[in-house]
Order: C-alpha cells, then sequence, then structure tokens
C-alpha cells in the first residue's frame, strides 16, 4: 500500500510515507509505538512468534500425517487445515478486535495465537510444493482446482468465522 491515510490508535488520519506499515496495528511514526518493537518487548514478541509457530506447524503435521495425498490426488489434508487455521484467525481477530475484551489485554496474545500458532497451523509452502507436485504427475486439472479451491476457501472460511464471531460477541 502506498500513500492515503489511516487511522493511528484514535490520533485520527496519518498521511502515509509510500512505504505502508509493516504491522496494521503499529504506526512507527508514533513513538510510543515504535517502542513497542524495540528493545526486550521485541525479544518476547519474538519469542512469543517462535514459539506459537512451532506448536502449529506440529499441530498440522500431526493433523496431516495419517492423510496424505496420493499421486494426483487432491491433497485434503492440506486444504481442510488451511481453511480451518484461516476460520480459527478469524474468530481470533474478531475477539482480538472487541475494544476492552479480555482477549486484546494482553501483548504477546496476538503474535502468539495469531502469528505464531495459526501461522504457523496453515501452511503456504506445502500448498505450493502440492500443487507442484500435482503438475509433475501430470494432474493440471487438480492443481489448478487446488490452486483456486484453497485461496477461496481459506478467504470464505476466515469471513465467515469473523462475521459469526462478531455477530455471537455482540449478543
Amino acid at each position: 500500500m502506498s500513500g492515503g491515510s489511516r487511522e493511528s490508535s484514535g490520533e485520527g488520519p496519518v498521511e502515509g510515507s509510500g512505504d505502508g506499515p509493516v504491522d496494521p496495528d503499529v504506526d512507527l511514526r508514533v513513538p510510543a509505538q515504535r517502542a513497542e518493537t524495540a528493545g526486550a518487548h521485541a525479544v518476547a514478541v519474538l519469542a512469543a512468534v517462535a514459539a506459537g509457530g512451532a506448536l502449529g506447524a506440529c499441530a498440522r503435521y500431526a493433523l496431516t500425517l495419517p492423510w496424505p495425498a496420493a499421486p494426483g490426488g487432491l491433497p485434503w489434508a492440506v486444504l481442510a487445515v488451511n481453511t480451518a487455521g484461516c476460520a480459527l484467525i478469524g474468530v481470533l481477530m474478531a475477539l482480538l478486535g472487541k475494544p476492552g475484551g479480555a482477549w486484546a489485554r494482553h501483548p504477546l496474545t496476538r503474535p502468539f495465537l495469531g502469528t505464531g500458532v495459526l501461522g504457523g497451523f496453515t501452511t503456504f509452502s506445502v500448498y505450493a510444493l502440492d500443487a507442484v507436485r500435482l503438475l509433475e504427475d501430470g494432474a493440471a486439472g487438480i492443481a489448478l482446482l487446488y490452486l483456486g479451491a484453497t485461496p477461496a476457501a481459506a478467504l470464505g472460511a476466515v469471513w465467515a468465522a469473523t462475521a459469526a464471531t462478531r455477530a455471537a460477541v455482540a449478543r
């Protein structure tokens, strides 16, 4: 994203520098927010992401190991993991976005659960590798189906889960 403006911690619109934010929750031009990415807090965030990523990747491996894709067959397990992971990301982001919610209180909740656990659980690299393997196996039609179905299912899952969670929390 370049240029334009966005809201920043209730301070109103802030003109973009053209670089775009690295993290939409952190505006590096605001000293208090820039401090979130430095020093001991940066080490804690890195540790939270690493620990969460290891847990998420192990969970994905454990769930996909019993259901390997047959040569030329659709990798259903990876498709299901990516779809479920995106739904969980939608739930998490809706909960974290609720002002004053218990989920949003700890500064390491999002790095640990969102970037770490769910980032490690979902997988773009295996998705891409599976598509290449399908092409190498001569299953171009299945590869195209998989390449289209995965992002469609993932986006649909995150949208539906976010909407459902927001509706449930609003009650």
